[in-house]
């Protein structure tokens, strides 16, 4: 390093404020004089006279400056030339330094400073001295500190409601839905099972019958269904009491279901002969003693007797859709089967809500699928829209809803929003369409 008579030192320009150097000093050095003549043999311990044998080596941690030049430490050895040349002088040979106790001043300049940190201000520093319960407006707010996994555990306690509050929205009167699709796999179980769990979790009363001889619905809430267990199939051809077949679901307050067995298999081929076949579940649900607030129907992929009951008894007719185009192509029929039933049956029956599944936003075609689905039915279809999620997919092998299996997750979130919005439109609006 070279002086070039640049430096902005306050010994150069003549300021006497800080006449201290902040680099390393010499013993014999104190404020206000001058160091050691450069080339002072009697100093330095060299001889002028010795011929040059090499580059001059200086550390500049030990080059100081005072008003009449460079200085060097005390205990440096060092042979320059005489000629008054640049750069001319001979090796320097340093011995080790004398240890001291750097001054406050020297470790607040080697405190390393880091790319866009927030610095204190001189008030908030004096502040924070004088009070200790001061906090400073520099202070990130919570909403920006939060990481991730503190965000994921307030939906969490949002989704599972511990106080047991009525969070959403109690209807006037029962409302009788029916998750129904003659597609397969687009999410009817699933969404009947969250739908009904975040609903019960919020105070409200709720009824799943499972009317799938498959029994996923009673899988997914961890309720036995196997040969032997009354089931709704007692209920539509022995005309069992409702209340005799349901059970409470475990660890879900105000949760109830009626499990399907697979003797439901045969109840198409039996309810033929049945008088009044149609109307079979409308009239065991109506003379359920209790009162519910909402009473899911999870119809089976199918247009027979069983999705046709459903369709009797419902007021309301929740349609899941996977966004992809095969769940399109049968919706016109689903709908003109759900204008008969309400023609001849069950004048009150209305589609109301819309839901769309397994949207993966990677792909054009959900997004499409999306459109065009919204531009047809309008104001049916619910804001909210489940994501193609694993935790969803893993709940059931668990016993479990995605609500309570993972509450944090994406998934149930999805659904958590969904059930939200259901409820605050049966407020708003009558149940059924003739109510």
């Amino acid at each position: 390093m070279h002086d070039d008579g640049r430096y902005d030192d306050p010994r150069v320009t003549g300021s006497t404020d800080d006449p201290v150097s902040r680099e390393t000093d010499y013993p014999s050095w104190s404020p206000g004089t001058t160091g050691p003549a450069d080339g002072d043999p009697s100093l330095f311990g060299g001889d002028p006279a010795d011929p040059p044998t090499g580059p001059e080596v200086v550390d500049p941690a030990s080059v100081r400056r005072t008003p009449e030049g460079l200085t060097r430490p005390a205990n440096a050895v060092e042979v320059r030339q005489t000629s008054g040349r640049r750069n001319t002088a001979r090796a320097v040979r340093f011995e080790p330094a004398v240890p001291h106790q750097p001054g406050a001043a020297a470790v607040r300049d080697a405190v390393p400073v880091i790319a866009d940190a927030p610095i204190a201000s001189t008030d908030s520093l004096a502040a924070v001295a004088t009070d200790p319960t001061y906090v400073s407006r520099e202070t990130p707010t919570r909403e920006e500190d939060d990481p991730p996994l503190a965000m994921e555990a307030m939906r969490a306690v949002q989704i599972l409601n511990p106080s047991g509050e009525v969070t959403m929205p109690r209807p006037d009167r029962t409302r009788v839905m029916c998750v129904a699709n003659q597609k397969g796999g687009v999410g009817k179980t699933t969404t009947t099972v969250n739908l009904a769990v975040a609903l019960a979790l919020h105070g409200n009363r709720v009824l799943v019958v499972d009317l799938d001889p498959q029994g996923n619905a009673s899988t997914g809430l961890n309720v036995p269904h196997h040969t032997g267990i009354p089931d709704v199939y007692d209920c539509l051809i022995n005309s069992v009491p409702l209340a005799e077949v349901a059970q409470a679901v475990e660890g879900i307050p105000n949760l109830w279901c009626v499990p399907a067995t697979i003797d439901l298999a045969g109840a198409e081929i039996e309810l033929v002969s049945v008088v009044a076949r149609e109307s079979r579940l409308d009239r065991a649900i109506a003379a359920y003693p209790g009162e519910f607030d909402y009473v899911f129907i999870d119809c089976p992929p199918s247009l027979g007797l069983l999705t046709v009951n459903a369709l009797v008894a419902a007021q309301e007719v929740l349609i899941p859709i996977q966004c992809e185009y095969y769940a399109l192509e049968g919706l016109n029929q689903l709908i003109n089967n759900i204008n008969l039933v309400r023609q001849h049956l069950n004048p009150k029956l209305d589609v109301s809500t819309i839901l769309l599944t397994m949207y993966d936003r990677r792909t054009r075609l959900a997004d499409a699928v999306e459109q065009d689905v919204r531009n047809h039915f309008g104001d049916k279809v619910l804001q909210a829209v489940i994501p193609r999620n694993v935790r969803v997919s893993e709940a059931p092998s668990y016993g479990q809803s995605v609500m309570t299996y993972d509450p944090g997750s994406r998934g149930a979130t999805s659904y958590f929003e969904a059930a939200q919005e259901i409820a605050e439109r049966g407020v708003k609006e009558p149940v059924g369409r003739n109510a």
